[in-house]
């Protein structure tokens, strides 16, 4: 019995914590950069996405459910147009501020969160680089998710969507960074 108050003290004590940090990792659900398709065969462009993302979070939480959340997130991608851009890859940071709504429950809490974030793209190649029309986008960010409490820890597998306000770069008519981008993200804070 005194083992359980214990366990249940802890919970209590940790669930009142006004700030939380921990990491984030992902699987993203689109690619970054969208490979278009042409009729001619001599013009060949692909691309690919790094099936993870990993990053930082912290979350200040406020009373009634509510919090704001901060994250620093890294994916890694490659791309190539033969002939005119050989295969090369690239480096995306993505900052993300989100307010959070949590639903009243004790130990796993439905929560939705919306925000903005800004993305931006490193080590382009120089043909590409040259096709960079924004080397910092902005986009609206939506998201859902549940907030696991396990003692001192919270779990917080979530969905999130983003919408770039524009694309970061094009190049010729057969690459272009991805406007839309959809993610599936774990969280683990203390």
């Amino acid at each position: 019995m005194r083992s359980l108050l214990l366990l249940l003290a802890v919970a209590g004590s940790a669930s009142a914590q006004p700030f939380s940090a921990g990491v984030k990792v992902g699987a993203p659900l689109t690619d970054v950069v969208n490979a278009v398709e042409t009729g001619s065969s001599s013009i060949v462009a692909s691309s690919s996405t790094v099936p993870f993302l990993i990053g930082v979070t912290a979350e200040l939480h406020l009373p009634l459910g509510l919090s704001i959340e901060g994250d620093i997130l890294y994916r890694h991608f490659s791309y190539e147009s033969l002939p005119s851009i050989p295969s090369s890859s690239s480096n995306a940071w993505e900052f993300p501020i989100l307010a959070k709504y949590k639903f009243p429950s004790k130990i796993i809490r439905p929560y939705v969160d919306g925000g903005i974030a800004w993305n931006t793209l490193q080590s382009l190649a120089t043909s590409v680089s040259s096709g960079l029309q924004h080397g910092t986008t902005a986009g609206i960010v939506l998201g859902a998710g549940v907030e696991i409490r396990a003692l001192v820890i919270r779990i917080s597998p979530e969905i999130r969507y983003t919408h770039w306000s524009s694309e970061a770069f094009t190049a010729g008519s057969l690459l272009q960074s991805n406007q839309n981008q959809a993610e599936f993200l774990v969280g683990v804070t203390f």
